[in-house]
């Protein structure tokens, strides 16, 4: 046994313990508070595993799963960057370099290659694995806004077009659950007016 390897694995978990107190966005489906990153992670994991006869090619489902457990880690040291907040954005990709740099230079060498090579391939999205997790990262919090009266899209003041252009590769994982997600998540708050079109704010 390598106590040394031990000792950099465990101070690792601990350290990731801390994904728990990021907060997001997104409320729980019953809308009485909004989930945190580890929660958004085992929540997409799950999907993952369950939806992958829908990917538009043959995934490697742990690849992809591992890929969804580890993307939002950096987040402990970069923060959360709200899906339309443009002026974060500016700044979210170096933010997210340095997070991973500390938080994946935690483990051992082999360990810190291999999980920092999965989130690059993630943040990349060329690969079906990370199509197909970057779906689930669109389509897991539409769910949730959905099952929550689209309370976090009212608060925020969003418009469709903001939301179909965060969704514009969503399909690329998987046609078929954009579609849905399309269908049963977004319409029907456009239509009940929580999610706001561009051209009612032009005429108001």
């Amino acid at each position: 046994m390598d106590a040394g390897r031990l000792d950099r694995q465990f101070g690792f978990f601990r350290e990731i313990d801390k994904e728990k107190e990021i907060g997001r966005q997104t409320y729980l489906a019953d809308a009485s508070r909004k989930e945190n990153d580890a929660e958004h992670a085992w929540h997409m994991a799950i999907m993952a595993v369950l939806l992958a006869e829908y990917a538009n090619e043959p995934i490697d489902v742990l690849k992809t799963v591992t890929m969804l457990l580890i993307h939002d880690l950096v987040e402990i040291d970069a923060g959360d960057t709200f899906a339309y907040d443009e002026e974060g954005k500016k700044t979210q990709h170096a933010r997210e370099t340095a997070g991973a740099d500390r938080i994946f230079g935690l483990l051992p060498d082999d360990q810190q290659r291999q999980l920092r090579r999965l989130w690059e391939e993630f943040e990349e999205g060329k690969t079906p694995e990370a199509r197909f997790a970057r779906t689930m990262d669109n389509i897991q919090p539409a769910m949730l806004n959905d099952a929550s009266g689209g309370r976090s899209w009212q608060e925020k003041g969003v418009f469709l077009d903001q939301i179909l252009k965060r969704n514009q590769n969503t399909g690329d994982g998987s046609r078929a659950l954009w579609e849905y997600s399309r269908k049963h998540f977004i319409e029907p708050h456009v239509a009940a007016g929580h999610i706001r079109l561009r051209e009612q704010e032009e005429e108001s």
